[in-house]
């Protein structure tokens, strides 16, 4: 023990009868020397059944002691000191020390304590000197020290601090409390070891993790996934081909699952765009054979209807469709893979939606996307004939702008934004897919990742997590998150059990607090993961 705790038993001790050691007048274990309020035991002992109720401080050296259970010393509850020390016992349990609201002094130094319950010092009031030296702790449970409001002094001194994640909440701790705190140094792990612990700093450790586990399946496949909110809830529609339908998903806030609100048949269909203007619902179904079209909702309390036939003689075989605003109103713009048929560029006019453009015709457009670059609309094209071209809304209209060097055979584009910069994920089914970052002239080449079998390579903002997911018809579709410091993807998980099979498209939606992936899958069923927020300093 250290000077302080002799000095304060010493003190304590002498307060009973003069300082001196005698007779007790209750009755005093062999082992122990006590006097009238003060006890010093050493040797073999059960704790104190046969103390006196009206003991002040207790030390209990080399003891029998193998474990402090709860309610251990309810037996002496008046108790201002008590002292552990070179005893064998290497756990505390929660409320060992229930009853001693009265305990000012807590030595427990120089034992083989390795684990203590988080609930262990619960009830101590009064507590204002904590020592905890010279053990085998790794790490303390978070909440140890909470409602111990009068503590001034702890010792944490000569422990193996591992210092991962698990001491993150005890580096936090030490600012807020009026308590002079020795924390010694990390035993590990071996980049930090024999550093000492106020020097570490909190905002360094990486303690948060994510995962996604599955939570639904939806039975048909699916080509495509959209999430949209319409009147203030959320909902997902999902491009069915082999079922002939656009399928509309919304919260069953009974059962805490996803159900079915309204499908629209649409055989043969790639895409289900959704649109929403107010009260009105808008949906694209662009279909491979039979025409594409237009339905609407006009209202909340009706169901979708046809509105229009889309383009029949420009959108011969569509494979993509997005939504964009251009000077203020809605467009769709249609990427159509055959020889024949071109990418439209569809705007608003009026009740309805017409062709404002022809864009890339003879190149087998198989994706469309919009972004956003230097604060002016843009469209990327990919194709199955030449690389992926740009193109920039200039008067009116799209004007080719540049084409994507180093990425040939490229199936389809997705972007996103990270700390300022604009961010490009292309897929390619044979070779690597890619990750690409714009410069203010064109996007350069930053990360390649092996993507054998691919047809989506999908980036989506969940939470404060970006992730990008690879999808492959091969093997596990991988989960990547970007790195900020690095500014890199890293793997973070594959997804499955159940396992995607053929995935083609991803989207995500939060409901009732709850986040949720959905895995649309060309030759399976849609999967639903759900996505959980794990702190590893728990």
């Amino acid at each position: 023990m250290g000077g302080a705790g002799t000095l304060l038993l010493l003190l304590l001790a002498g307060a009973g009868a003069g300082g001196a050691w005698g007779p007790p007048k209750g009755k005093c274990p062999l082992s122990c020397s006590c006097s009238k309020d003060s006890a010093l035991c050493e040797g073999s002992l059960d704790l104190p059944e046969s103390f006196s109720p009206t003991l002040l401080s207790l030390s209990l050296v080399r003891t029998g002691v193998t474990q402090l259970k709860a309610g251990s010393f309810l037996r002496v509850p008046s108790l201002h000191l008590l002292l552990f020390t070179s005893n064998s016992f290497s756990v505390i349990e929660d409320d060992a020390f229930a009853g001693l609201s009265h305990l000012q002094y807590l030595f427990i130094e120089d034992n083989e304590i390795g684990s203590i319950s988080k609930n262990a010092l619960r009830g101590l009031r009064s507590l204002t000197h904590l020592s905890l030296a010279n053990n085998h702790l790794e790490t303390l449970p978070r909440f140890l020290f909470r409602g111990l409001e009068t503590l001034t002094h702890v010792d944490l001194r000569g422990n193996p601090f591992q210092c991962d994640c698990r001491v993150l909440w005890l580096l936090q701790w030490i600012p807020t409390v009026n308590a002079s705190v020795g924390t010694g140094a990390c035993a590990g792990p071996a980049a930090l070891a024999h550093m000492q612990l106020h020097h570490l700093d909190p905002k360094t450790f990486k303690c948060r993790a994510i995962e996604l586990s599955w939570f639904q399946t939806v039975g048909e496949s699916a080509l495509g996934v959209e999430a949209f909110s319409y009147q203030g809830e959320p909902h997902v529609v999902l491009a069915q081909p082999f079922a002939g339908r656009c399928l509309i998903l919304t919260w069953d806030y009974s059962l805490q699952r996803f159900r079915q609100e309204e499908e629209l048949s649409a055989p043969s269909v790639v895409s289900c765009k959704p649109l929403v203007l107010g009260r009105r619902l808008f949906v694209l179904a662009a279909r491979l054979w039979g025409g594409s079209q237009l339905w609407a909702r006009p209202g909340p309390d009706l169901r979708l209807a046809p509105l229009q036939a889309l383009a029949p003689r420009r959108l011969l075989r569509p494979n993509d469709a997005e939504l964009l605003w251009l000077d203020g109103q809605p467009c769709f713009v249609v990427a159509d893979a055959s020889k024949a048929g071109s990418t439209t560029l569809l705007c608003r006019d009026g009740p309805g939606f017409y062709p404002r453009q022809s864009l890339h015709a003879w190149h087998r457009d198989t994706d469309a996307e919009a972004l956003e670059l230097d604060g002016r609309p843009h469209l990327l094209l990919a194709s199955a004939s030449q690389r992926p071209v740009l193109f920039h809304w200039f008067g009116g209209r799209f004007e080719r702008r540049t084409d994507i060097p180093e990425a040939e055979d490229v199936y389809a584009t997705r972007h996103f934004q990270a700390s300022g910069d604009v961010f490009l994920c292309l897929t390619r089914y044979i070779g690597d897919s890619m990750v690409m970052r714009w410069d203010g002239s064109m996007f350069r080449l930053l990360q390649q990742l092996p993507s054998r079998g691919a047809h989506v390579f999908q980036p989506l903002l969940i939470a404060r997590d970006q992730l990008a997911i690879l999808g492959s018809d091969f093997a596990f579709s991988q989960v990547f998150r970007l790195e900020p410091d690095r500014g890199l993807l890293e793997p973070l998980q594959e997804l499955g059990p159940p396992a995607l099979v053929a995935p083609r498209a991803f989207a995500h939606i939060t409901m009732a607090g709850r986040r949720f992936l959905f895995a649309a899958c060309f030759k399976g069923p849609t999967q639903i993961y759900q996505h959980h927020e794990l702190d590893l300093s728990a």
